[in-house]
């Protein structure tokens, strides 16, 4: 039987040709171009955060960043942890 190839692939000497440019830095990966939906909330997503940011208050910014860390660490940070010399008061990841 014939069957034909919707996706036409490298063979192997294209492939490891492709894989050493790539270890050398002469030819970039290649990407596929985004389209649709998926193109438009990568653009939304890129510029999202950076207007978030600009929008809030130095106060509502403080308060993210402690919301932040106290999600990370727990309730002690971890310069609390070290000097603090409690028993048992470490956590450990």
């Amino acid at each position: 039987m014939d069957k034909k190839r919707t996706n036409p692939r490298k063979d192997l000497n294209e492939t490891a040709f492709s894989i050493v440019q790539q270890a050398i830095g002469e030819a970039e990966k290649e990407r596929p171009t985004l389209t649709g939906k998926k193109a438009d909330s990568r653009k939304g997503g890129l510029r999202g955060g950076k207007s978030r940011m600009e929008s809030l208050t130095k106060e509502q910014r403080e308060e993210l960043a402690r919301k932040a860390a106290l999600a990370r660490w727990g309730e002690t940070a971890p310069a609390d942890e070290a000097g603090a010399g409690k028993a048992g008061s470490t956590k450990q990841r």
